[in-house]
């Protein structure tokens, strides 16, 4: 299993990113800058990674697992992660040109809208896995350890 530590890093850095670009797209002029598409394109990337090894690396894993009260858990993740992903590459499809590293403004209000609900949910799950999958992960991997002593 992955390291807990690498999974917090990842959250910390999600969760920092994330309270940082909010800040600043409160100020529209700002919205336009090299600065802030770079730290939007960073958390992009990062919310991709944590959430890709998640579903690899913790539910995948748990789906395997022979008690189906694990099995659901596993599922509901995987399930959730799977609408982030559909929601977030929608957002970013509407809001930014990838290729050109910038974000695509029209609507402000629309966009800032839209902005703290997806930056809200991926803050959600992230609370979610901490406070739900980890300690799992971490009872099971208890267990397991006990029955090979």
């Amino acid at each position: 299993m992955i390291a807990f530590s690498q999974l917090h890093a990842q959250n910390h850095k999600i969760t920092e990113l994330s309270n940082v670009f909010m800040y600043l797209v409160q100020n529209r002029e700002l919205c336009d800058t090299e600065t802030i598409c770079n730290i939007f394109f960073e958390y992009a990337a990062k919310v991709k990674e944590h959430n890709d090894l998640v579903d690899r690396e913790l539910c995948s894993k748990l789906i395997s697992y022979p008690d189906q009260s694990v099995k659901n858990t596993a599922n509901r993740f995987l399930s959730g992660s799977n609408e982030i992903k559909r929601i977030f590459n929608r957002y970013l499809k509407d809001w930014c040109s990838e290729p050109q590293r910038r974000l695509k403004i029209r609507d402000y209000s629309a966009f800032l809208q839209e902005t703290e609900q997806m930056f809200g949910l991926v803050l959600d799950r992230i609370q979610r896995e901490t406070e739900h999958l980890y300690p799992l992960i971490r009872k099971l991997e208890e267990c397991k350890t006990a029955a090979a002593a």
